[in-house]
């Protein structure tokens, strides 16, 4: 393997492992392959059973460098994940035990299983990349990824995550059924026993860390920024929620739509790819009134209604 790799190519490799386990869902993989190649965290949401830890596993395995799976429950302590002061006798002082977001890769399994004190132990390593401990600043690996997977539909043991977490997530992703093709190979893939611990890295460390520079430096038009953020202004002004998107949200429109144009092998972005990227960039940094939620609605409608009413630019390549 080699640092030269474009990103397309990169982006074949990692979908073709990750395929190779979870079957029939090439869009939520082109979606999680472009959140890693922004360097995005990313939320895995849906019903039980559809593969959502497989796809956070398969990303995970699929590329080098570290990872590490954290299995949220209610008796987690925030120092399981950020790490603790220990004291060695030898020395006669306390060092530093790294916790389990130390690692390139972190897979926040059933991450609304934790409990809020505990979920707040990520608000700022997923933010800064760093984690403080004892006033003391500790750098995680780069590049850092948290993949984090939860169920929607399951209320017994589980606790709300918090907007500002929420609003750290650069993507927020469902996987659906499905199609019978895709099941029948699933079901015959596991009557195989394969497995994503079975995958082997595809690309290095070093070609990933080139992908993501490649990915910061594509060019973004002007035309393009600013119609990312019209959408996200058009949000703030919506009758139907309480509180729109930020500007986080409209910079993670844009740096989403960077990574997925690399998964084109494309170095510049285009208005298909913002609006490509809006419904899981967006939805889950939207807040609806009580009304709009008392008569159905949802943040998908909203998204939708925007996308609508907001005139895209024309496409203008690489606008050079």
């Amino acid at each position: 393997m080699t640092q030269a790799l474009s990103p397309g190519t990169v982006y074949q490799r990692v979908a073709a492992s990750v395929h190779s386990v979870l079957r029939g869902k090439p869009h939520a993989v082109r979606l999680a392959v472009a959140a890693l190649f922004a360097e995005g965290h990313l939320l895995v949401e849906d019903v039980p059973g559809v593969g959502k830890t497989t796809l956070a596993r398969c990303l995970a395995r699929s590329v080098g460098g570290s990872w590490n799976r954290i299995q949220f429950t209610p008796d987690l302590l925030p120092g399981d994940i950020t790490g603790v002061p220990v004291y060695r006798q030898r020395t006669e002082r306390f060092e530093f035990r790294p916790g389990g977001v130390f690692a390139n890769v972190v897979v926040a399994d059933e991450i609304n299983r934790g409990t809020p004190k505990t979920q707040s132990a990520l608000l700022e390593v997923m933010a800064e990349r760093t984690v403080t401990v004892d006033a003391v600043r500790h750098e995680v690996p780069r590049p850092f990824l948290v993949v984090a997977t939860q169920n929607p539909i399951e209320m017994a043991g589980t606790y709300r995550l918090p907007e500002a977490q929420l609003d750290r997530f650069l993507m927020r992703l469902e996987i659906g059924y499905p199609d019978l093709a895709s099941e029948v190979m699933a079901i015959m893939g596991e009557c195989a026993g394969v497995s994503p611990d079975e995958l082997s890295p595809v690309v290095d460390l070093p070609a990933l860390q080139n992908t993501i520079a490649k990915v910061r430096s594509a060019h973004v038009d002007r035309a393009i920024c600013e119609y990312a953020a019209r959408l996200a202004a058009a949000t703030r002004g919506h009758s139907a929620l309480r509180y729109g998107a930020s500007p986080r949200g409209s910079i993670a429109l844009i740096r989403a739509a960077q990574g997925l144009s690399a998964t084109y092998d494309r170095a510049f972005v285009t208005p298909d790819d913002i609006k490509e990227v809006a419904h899981p960039v967006l939805a889950h940094r939207l807040i609806l009134t009580t009304d709009a939620e008392l008569h159905g609605r949802s943040p998908a409608s909203v998204v939708d209604e925007v996308l609508e009413a907001t005139p895209a630019p024309a496409a203008s390549g690489a606008g050079a």
